[in-house]
């Protein structure tokens, strides 16, 4: 699923960052970041609540080069500057995690497992 379609499937924004037309295959939904870290995630959105700089910092250790954030959280500059040096996007959304994760999986997003 290209990173256009899911920001369309969830009215979602860019944050920071500009590769809109990667092919991202699968979708890893977590508050818990020690909970992204067991998963060995290719092509992979993290969608998350968490925002904090640990939701980058995890993202940047698993690999994963987009973050979607969910609930309209507030996103730092230190959270987008640290993205922008580690090459990963930004995305956020007003929808729930669960509302996001259903939306995605109808579209053809893959979990992790």
């Amino acid at each position: 699923m290209k990173v256009r379609d899911i920001i369309k499937a969830v009215d979602g924004r860019v944050i920071c960052g500009d590769d809109l037309d990667k092919d991202l295959t699968t979708g890893c939904s977590s508050d818990l970041m020690s909970d992204i870290l067991t998963l060995e995630p290719v092509n992979a959105v993290l969608i998350t609540g968490l925002a904090n700089i640990q939701a980058v910092r995890t993202a940047d250790m698993a690999g994963i080069s987009h973050i979607l954030f969910v609930r309209d959280k507030l996103i730092s500059k230190e959270m987008i500057t640290l993205a922008e040096e580690s090459g990963i996007t930004l995305l956020e959304t007003g929808l729930s995690m669960f509302v996001v994760c259903g939306k995605l999986a109808a579209e053809g997003l893959c979990g992790p497992y």
